[in-house]
């Protein structure tokens, strides 16, 4: 298995796991906003990328978002995972692993000194990954419509 950084010939697979994605949290999903998403990764004045795991084969098997953001209280950036997703015949093989490998290298890279990322309190298979590479901070997500 090898991860790096999408390509634009990826954008089929990419979708059908993106896809996945959006099911596994019951989000709607359309070809808008594929098309919006895909567009962030390749636009270079933006701060989003993206990262990729491929089989043996060379198919597309997994995915990381991931974007910089300030951290104001520290007067730098930092890295944000937004999402992470790996086809479910692949769970368990060491896809997040060699994932979060390649995004800590990045983020030194960037000099970014930490990344940080939500999930769902019932995403339990992932929060026993997470809990194995890294720590939970003290403080509650809320999210205000704005529409």
């Amino acid at each position: 298995m090898r991860v790096e950084s999408l390509k634009i010939n990826d954008k089929e697979q990419w979708c059908k796991l993106y896809q996945g994605y959006a099911d596994f949290y019951k989000m709607p999903m359309n070809d808008d906003i594929l098309d919006t998403v895909w567009s962030w990764i390749f636009d270079e004045e933006n701060k989003f990328y993206a990262i990729g795991a491929r089989s043996s084969q060379g198919n597309l098997v997994g995915f990381m978002h991931f974007r910089e953001m300030p951290s104001p209280l520290r007067g730098t950036l930092i890295g944000f995972l937004d999402d992470l997703y790996v086809h479910p015949d692949h769970r368990g093989s060491g896809v997040v692993q060699s994932l979060f490998k390649e995004l800590k290298s990045l983020a030194e890279k960037k000099d970014w000194p930490y990344v940080r990322w939500i999930t769902a309190s019932d995403n339990h298979r992932a929060r026993a990954v997470y809990d194995k590479i890294s720590v939970t901070i003290d403080f509650v997500t809320y999210q205000m419509q704005s529409k």
